[in-house]
């Protein structure tokens, strides 16, 4: 409050810190300076991550693996010792995906003749359909276009040919980071509870204990988004493998994997996935089966949106339909397909941490003294 100068006069405005700064503006720039440090922390460790983004991705496929394989490998530790169930673990989650793209090559390849008498087919009525009424494009347009397509395959060849060998690197790198995750899973799944004891360990005890509220509740939100977006992404790839199947629509088994996957990106993948099987449907099966394909997309979104997620996934996070929005978003921009994956369970993971360290915790009972 002012206070009145010791020979009269004016009061002197200044706070009781010695600065003529309202109290509200005070608090702000307290928060602005520790949200700027905040900022500056997570950038430097965004930039170490991404400097060792090879490394980084391994962690985190790893930690995914651990979330899904975790509760068959404890199941398994009943009845087998604890190396026994983690080996049994992680081969039950490596021969079902080896068995499916097997079953999905082995379709393709029986099917390829055929499919691609129905796609030409198909392509054929579709360019009848739009010569006709009331899209009447010249016959030429499509020679046009045909012969676009060729010159530019020609013109580029060898751009192309340089982005398949370096694509192969790519797949190396994959591989290698793919060898790395997996040979992490295996100590994550052993002995995952131990390392994190000895973690949490280094630090001092008041430091220490606010490290592990932290990372079990991050870990207790990342496993439950993780085994829940398994489950809805399932429940996608069921509905419209059913409907396809129903359709018979061609490559019905490998547009049903596509969706599974496409479904681990919040709000964009799926409909992306079922635009492809439109196309497909669209080429091989007609214009009115693209329709129903095509509504297909509003009825699993109705689904997905309304039952799978509030049932599924309120018990793991409870985010905003705007923040998972501006989260794939801005994952996207950031690092591509990657980051629209990994964005909504980071998200969740930092407010789940948030949420867990800023509650304190119950202090424990005094023991009664006795009377």
């Amino acid at each position: 409050m002012p206070v009145r100068r010791p020979g009269g006069g004016r009061p002197d405005r200044r706070t009781a810190d010695g600065t003529g700064a309202p109290p509200g503006l005070r608090h702000l720039s307290d928060y602005a300076w520790r949200l700027l440090v905040v900022a500056a922390a997570g950038y430097l460790v965004l930039a170490v991550l991404g400097k060792f983004h090879l490394i980084t991705l391994a962690g985190f496929l790893a930690l995914v693996i651990t979330s899904v394989v975790r509760p068959l490998v404890d199941l398994g530790a009943r009845v087998l010792p604890r190396p026994l169930a983690v080996l049994a673990g992680l081969a039950v989650a490596l021969l079902v995906p080896a068995g499916l793209l097997a079953l999905i090559g082995e379709t393709v390849a029986n099917d390829l003749s055929s499919l691609t008498n129905e796609f030409q087919g198909g392509l054929d009525r579709l360019e009848r359909a739009l010569e006709g009424s009331p899209f009447h494009i010249a016959h030429e347009t499509f020679d046009d276009l045909q012969k676009k397509v060729t010159d530019f395959l020609s013109e580029h060849r060898s751009t192309l040919i340089s982005t398949a060998v370096s694509g192969a690197g790519r797949v190396v790198e994959v591989a290698t980071g793919a060898a790395l995750a997996l040979f992490m899973s295996v100590f994550f799944l052993h002995s995952g509870e131990r390392m994190w004891r000895w973690t949490a360990g280094l630090l001092p005890a008041a430091a220490g204990d606010h490290l592990d509220r932290g990372g079990r509740a991050a870990w207790s939100t990342f496993a439950g988004y993780t085994r829940g977006i398994f489950i809805v992404a399932a429940s996608n790839a069921a509905m419209v493998g059913i409907a396809l199947y129903l359709l018979r629509v061609p490559l019905a088994l490998p547009l049903t994997v596509l969706e599974f996957f496409a479904s681990f990106v919040p709000l964009v993948g799926s409909p992306i996935a079922m635009l492809v099987a439109s196309l497909v449907a669209l080429a091989a099966r007609g214009p009115v089966i693209a329709i129903v394909v095509l509504l297909l997309i509003v009825v699993i979104g109705q689904i997905e949106g309304h039952l799978l997620h509030p049932l599924v996934m309120s018990w793991a996070v409870s985010l905003h339909p705007v923040v998972v929005a501006v989260s794939v978003l801005a994952g996207s921009i950031a690092a591509g397909v990657i980051g629209a994956v990994v964005a909504v369970p980071a998200v969740s993971v930092a407010w789940s941490v948030y949420a867990e360290l800023r509650t304190p915790r119950p202090a424990a009972p005094q023991p009664k003294a006795d009377t």
